[in-house]
């Protein structure tokens, strides 16, 4: 069974159609990247899947649980979606740190939170919030910034924060890990730090989805590509069948611009 399931998802933002009919599947350990020109619809289409946009037609299904349904308003509610939200890790474009915590406290945060709703946890506070830290430490130490716990923001480079911000987006342990363009807002040289982090993710067998403009990045990493144009996909399948030899002539067409 899949671990996630999109099935002709749509989204209108007024008489412009951004999404149409977009249906896809994600196996357990496999890598997804998402491909295509600005405007596109992936960014969209990540939002949708992390609930921050909300498709107005179409399903969504984790290890076969239906997360969202257009037609059954059920699906929608506020409560219930910030729950769903669970399933799904982000890293944005941006690193969106919060500045006035530290790398250690950005990661730990949302378990924090999340925490003080645990019954037990008034008579466990100190402990829980222990074990919580101690996992934080351990995933800053995975993504080598073991020894950057204690600074802030400001004092980490642009490729620092965006592992931060991956440390931070694997802290709940989402079933799916998404990242949106994670390296479109570092200079060349940064760029290198952060996909090496999400190559070893996917030697992990990480289930992901991943937009991206690094071709040879996605051609060697994802299992899947999809590629995307004007708010469809026009293709889809094995990332280095679809990135070496693709059917679509727009598919060859976008492929010609990275040479």
């Amino acid at each position: 069974m899949p671990v996630l399931e999109v099935h002709n998802i749509e989204k209108h933002f007024g008489a412009t159609r951004v999404l149409e009919d977009i249906s896809f599947e994600l196996e357990q350990g496999q890598a997804l990247a998402i491909i295509g020109s600005s405007g596109s619809g992936k960014t969209t289409l990540l939002r949708c899947l992390n609930f921050l946009e909300t498709p107005d037609q179409g399903r969504i299904l984790v290890n076969g649980e239906t997360l969202f349904d257009a037609a059954d308003p059920a699906t929608q509610r506020e409560g219930e979606i910030r729950k769903k939200r669970l399933h799904f890790g982000l890293v944005f474009q941006s690193f969106n740190l919060f500045p006035q915590y530290t790398a250690l406290e950005n990661v730990t945060l949302a378990g924090r939170l999340l925490a003080q709703e645990r019954p037990d946890f008034k008579a466990r506070k100190r402990e829980i919030f222990e074990e919580i830290d101690r996992k934080g430490l351990e995933l800053l130490s995975e993504i080598g910034l073991s020894d950057r716990a204690g600074h802030y923001p400001h004092q980490l480079s642009g490729g620092q924060q965006q592992r931060v911000a991956i440390a931070r987006a694997l802290a709940l342990k989402p079933d799916i890990l998404c990242f949106d363009e994670p390296t479109s807002a570092l200079d060349p040289e940064l760029t290198g730090e952060v996909l090496k982090v999400i190559r070893a993710l996917a030697e992990q067998k990480t289930t992901m989805v991943i937009v991206t403009h690094e071709m040879a990045f996605a051609r060697d990493v994802a299992d899947q590509v999809v590629f995307m144009d004007q708010g469809v996909i026009v293709e889809q399948g094995p990332a280095r069948q679809v990135i070496e030899n693709p059917r679509e002539e727009r598919t060859k067409q976008f492929l010609s611009n990275y040479g």
